[in-house]
């Protein structure tokens, strides 16, 4: 008996759109997977890079206002990229928008009185984390955690074979308010510098360091202040952070202030 076997015409056409289907199934669901992990993972390893870059970009910056500093370089220009956020310039001269800083001794005599910076800050809108060049250092802070840390120290320093303390404040100032996104030219002059030198100071000196509450780089500080110069913290009003300066309290200290002006042009 022979059997009979019959073909229906539209089988391969079945097979065909079947096979379609699957492949374009594996493709979309292919997309799907790098859309859903490997995308995130890009725009985060982008985010670091940004930030990364700006943290090199700042130190620049201080690198550039330490030549006008200390080196009396009357001008300074910068080019760099901003990525992820937008660099602004805060005047020190308007609102304070950092902490200042009060230096007197304990017989009352008062060498600096609520000095505030001013800053160039680094505000990222995808990493939430800011990265400030304030009194010639250099730190940084995520917003929604607490904490911060210093990326480049400012210069300060104790020499304790002549019981000598050195402190170099800046002074950021502007024309009016800049901010920039993208490519920036930073350029700066050298303004005006006071030098105050006092002897013979046989009492503790101290220092008053007072953060504002939306820019608070007091651990940052802190860690510098306690750690590099091993000042003594003491009790104060909060927000208030009081330290003692290391300087030998049994014989005379000196006691070297340099308050130095960088004015920002353009960015």
């Amino acid at each position: 008996m022979e059997t009979h076997h019959t073909t229906r015409i539209f089988d391969q056409g079945v097979s065909e759109a079947i096979g379609f289907m699957l492949i374009f199934s594996i493709v979309i669901a292919g997309i799907g997977l790098v859309t859903l992990y490997g995308y995130p993972l890009l725009l985060q390893q982008q985010v670091g890079a940004d930030e990364k870059i700006m943290e090199k970009n700042m130190i620049v910056l201080q690198n550039d206002i330490k030549s006008l500093a200390y080196k009396t370089v009357p001008f300074k220009e910068t080019s760099l990229k901003i990525g992820g956020g937008s660099l602004t310039v805060y005047n020190s001269s308007y609102t304070p928008t950092t902490s200042n800083l009060t230096i007197y001794d304990q017989s009352g005599t008062i060498y600096v009185d609520s000095f505030n910076p001013g800053e160039l800050r680094y505000e990222s809108v995808s990493a939430q984390t800011d990265i400030s060049l304030q009194n010639g250092a250099v730190v940084m802070r995520p917003r929604i955690n607490p904490g911060s840390v210093m990326l480049s120290q400012p210069r300060w320093f104790y020499d304790a074979n002549t019981n000598t303390m050195v402190i170099n404040l800046i002074n950021i100032t502007s024309t009016g308010t800049m901010a920039k996104e993208g490519i920036g030219t930073v350029q700066m002059t050298l303004g005006e510098t006071t030098y105050n030198y006092t002897q013979g100071i046989g009492v503790p000196i101290y220092v008053d360091y007072t953060p504002v509450s939306s820019q608070d780089y007091s651990v940052a500080w802190n860690n510098y202040f306690t750690n590099s110069l091993n000042m003594i913290p003491l009790p104060a009003p909060a927000p208030t952070k009081r330290y003692q300066l290391p300087t030998d309290t049994t014989s005379q200290a000196t006691l070297v202030i340099k308050k130095y002006e960088a004015q920002i042009i353009n960015i």
